[in-house]
């Protein structure tokens, strides 16, 4: 049993101190000898970054075996050269998969330009309902943070995701807030889950077997803890930089001491980074209730939200979200949104002012028309009017600087 208390622990303090074992895949370089190709030295710059420039988002997309169609369609959905990207695919993966994806990515023309797509070459054991999907999540945010220096805000995604609003839209409504702000939904109430979730006790597996495998109830139980308040709420966020760096490399040790305490708790990902923020001094005043995400639910509610389609998608974009789930590979709503909202063609990407023959000249995406193969300025966003929903979301979560969502301790 202490091995496997210890085990995130050591996971992590690895990854913080850049010791971790897992390869990165960088599209930044082709050709032999690790060297950028000619044809696109004259275009990689960085973005540019302070006051009246959109901010960064560094992404991290994971998923599983046969899940490399939809997370390289994810990944076109969300691009805009101005972001970072990091894929992952779990150990349900085949090799060839991990190297498919890969190849896929430094395929792209537009990705191999603008140098800011990673693939995780290597991969390790994740249980979704276990403490080794928070493993794994600071192990992305840990490569992000070493590898991408530039970055504002550290978005999970999984490959059942899509967005349902344009990047540009998204950056511009949070090009003018607090870069410290943190996207998470919490409660202190626990109501039913005091006990399945945080009295007993589970071993996770994934976090010593090469293979993903569920966690393991034990007959055993413990108090709940009284040395900090829990917290919990939605497994998808939208973290600050600050907040991914205090995680990664805990200077005061609470996300450590905490670290420990969530290795034996199910469904981790709904509670570390919730009771890691709210227990922190520096960060618990940084925190807006919303996710930003769609869902929607069975009634009573599972342990997943159902799979949306046609019949859901004027109420998921009225909605205000920036992303939704859960969506099944194929499904017609993903041409939908492509359609109506991202004007991505079949193969190409969501589309963006960046695009030098896209919104400019309100030139429409089709199937023999791809609008971003060519680029302009990155550093300049415009808006359109499927953004308007999200604009006024984040408007009434953030107010004028302040937030009544901050964290509320019973």
């Amino acid at each position: 049993m202490a091995v496997l208390r210890f085990s995130p622990w050591i996971i992590i303090l690895a990854v913080a101190m850049g010791m971790s074992i897992l390869w990165v895949l960088s599209t930044s370089f082709v050709g032999s000898g690790g060297q950028l190709n000619k044809e696109f030295e004259q275009i990689r710059k960085d973005p540019l970054k302070g006051p009246g420039y959109p901010p960064i988002l560094a992404y991290w997309i994971s998923g599983t075996g046969g899940e490399n169609n939809k997370i390289l369609r994810l990944l076109k959905a969300i691009y805009h050269p101005r972001n970072r990207y990091l894929l992952h695919l779990d150990a349900d993966s085949m090799d060839y998969e991990r190297k498919e994806l890969g190849l896929a990515v430094q395929s792209e023309r537009l990705f191999q330009a603008f140098g800011n797509v990673d693939v995780v070459s290597k991969t390790y054991a994740v249980d979704r309902s276990g403490s080794s999907l928070v493993s794994a999540t600071l192990h992305g945010a840990a490569i992000l943070l070493k590898t991408r220096s530039d970055w504002d805000w550290f978005i999970t995604l999984s490959s059942s995701d899509y967005p349902i609003v344009t990047q540009d839209d998204l950056l511009e409504a949070f090009m003018g807030l607090p870069r410290n702000l943190n996207f998470i939904e919490h409660t202190s109430n626990l109501g039913w889950k005091e006990y399945p979730r945080f009295n007993k006790i589970v071993i996770d597996p994934s976090l010593y077997m090469r293979r993903n495998k569920k966690f393991l109830a034990s007959k055993n139980t413990r108090d709940t803890p009284d040395a900090f308040t829990l917290f919990t709420g939605s497994p998808w966020m939208i973290l600050s930089r600050s907040f991914a760096e205090y995680c990664v490399l805990s200077w005061d040790n609470l996300p450590r001491k905490l670290l420990m305490y969530f290795t034996n708790v199910p469904y981790a990902m709904e509670s570390y980074f919730q009771t890691t923020i709210c227990n922190s001094p520096s960060f618990k005043n940084t925190t807006v209730n919303n996710d930003l995400r769609f869902f929607k639910w069975d009634d009573p509610p599972r342990l997943h939200p159902i799979s949306l389609n046609n019949a859901h998608f004027e109420t998921m974009i009225s909605s205000g979200a920036a992303f939704a789930r859960r969506f099944e590979e194929g499904d017609p709503i993903l041409h939908t949104i492509d359609k109506a909202i991202l004007k991505r063609t079949q193969t190409g990407v969501g589309i963006g002012s960046w695009c030098l023959s896209g919104i400019q000249n309100n030139i429409t995406a089709t199937a023999q028309s791809d609008p971003c193969l060519t680029w302009g300025n990155i550093d300049v966003v415009k808006t359109t009017s499927s953004g308007n929903n999200l604009r006024k979301l984040v408007s009434q979560l953030v107010g004028n600087g302040t937030t009544d969502d901050h964290c509320k301790f019973p």
